[in-house]
């Protein structure tokens, strides 16, 4: 069972007598919206960062104006974030690094930045999506191609739209590891005044979590596209998430963890959000709009419409069903109209009569 530690509460550890902000170097690859939000986070938080971005301009634009405009309008960064485009100078000597980047890049950038990683520092994934080719976790790629002991991985997920989060509107984020000491020490330096972080030993469902609801976000901005109301989403995130749970404890997850901030609650957040990248595709799916076209239409990669073939392929290796991702992939590729995915969806049950 899956415990869970409010980290303004004691927790008895020996190696935690300091702050994790005392000498602890911190460092973001990823200027996306999320990568920035979580730096200003950190920064809230009173920890200076590194901020790593690919442009020389970007990174003098975070410098200089203290902004990122492409990602977050509007919003004013901490001083304490400085942004470089070296890769060397982000990550050497960084204690913790964090990791937010598409999915499907994160071996490269991994590979990019693995000769400057120390020989103590941990790496915290960011991410939520599957490798397409491997079908392994973002935990599982970091450890690999990265060359660390499991132990020295975290991820972090939970409700978080990162405009939200950036404007300092309340939420709560979730921190799982094997180690529960470095859970803690991230816990501790992820939070500030608008965000409170708790830590769970449950990997796997903290990871998956944070990928399956992306498939029933996509299945909800179809049915918002398509013009169904709220009685017909409910329906749906009513049954995504006994089916994404399903799957997840198949996996080897605590069921508990899907009905907590990682599972229950990222679900609500991206189903619900017009800030949310996977419902906003879904939803352009439902208005008539080609795989190819709401690709081509999205500013920031929609992990949900890279992940599907790859949950299909798992849930079938181990003979999990799940009728609303295999409609959806019906809907990428042409062999199902929008219409049809939300009334079946709604109404069907091939378990029988069990809700």
């Amino acid at each position: 069972m899956s415990e869970w530690y409010p980290t303004t509460e004691p927790i008895s550890l020996p190696d935690l007598a300091r702050s994790a902000g005392d000498g602890t170097r911190v460092t973001v690859i990823g200027a996306g919206n999320w990568g920035t939000t979580f730096a200003k986070i950190v920064a809230d938080g009173g920890h200076p960062v590194t901020l790593g971005v690919r442009r020389q301009e970007h990174a003098d634009e975070i410098n200089e104006s203290h902004r990122n405009t492409a990602y977050l309008p509007g919003i004013n960064l901490p001083e304490s974030i400085s942004a470089t485009a070296s890769l060397e100078e982000a990550v050497t000597g960084a204690d913790l690094v964090f990791l937010s980047v598409p999915a499907q890049s994160a071996r490269e950038n991994i590979e990019e930045f693995k000769p400057f990683l120390g020989g103590d520092a941990s790496i915290i994934s960011l991410m939520k999506g599957v490798e397409r080719t491997t079908g392994m976790r973002m935990s599982e790629v970091i450890s690999e191609v990265a060359e660390i002991p499991y132990d020295r991985v975290a991820v972090a997920s939970g409700p978080n739209i990162a405009l939200e989060i950036a404007r300092e509107q309340p939420t709560a984020i979730v921190v799982a590891s094997s180690s529960q000491e470095l859970a803690v020490r991230v816990a501790r330096l992820a939070r500030n005044s608008y965000l409170r972080t708790f830590v769970n030993p449950d990997v796997i469902g903290t990871e998956f979590g944070g990928v399956l609801k992306n498939l029933i976000a996509l299945a909800i901005g179809i049915a918002d596209g398509v013009g169904f109301g709220e009685n017909t989403k409910a329906s749906i995130m009513t049954r995504g998430l006994a089916e994404i749970t399903d799957f997840a404890v198949a996996m080897g997850a605590a069921r508990e963890t899907m009905m907590g901030l990682a599972g229950l609650g990222d679900l609500i957040a991206t189903c619900m959000s017009p800030l949310s990248r996977n419902f906003t595709a879904g939803r352009l799916l439902g208005q008539g709009y080609s795989y190819q076209d709401v690709t081509g239409r999205m500013a920031q990669t929609a992990e949900g419409l890279r992940s599907v073939e790859s949950i299909l392929v798992i849930a079938g290796e181990h003979r999990v069903p799940m009728p609303i991702v295999t409609q959806i992939a019906a809907v990428l590729e042409g062999r199902m109209h929008p219409a049809e995915l939300a009334p079946h969806l709604a109404t069907d049950n091939e378990s029988g009569d069990r809700e």
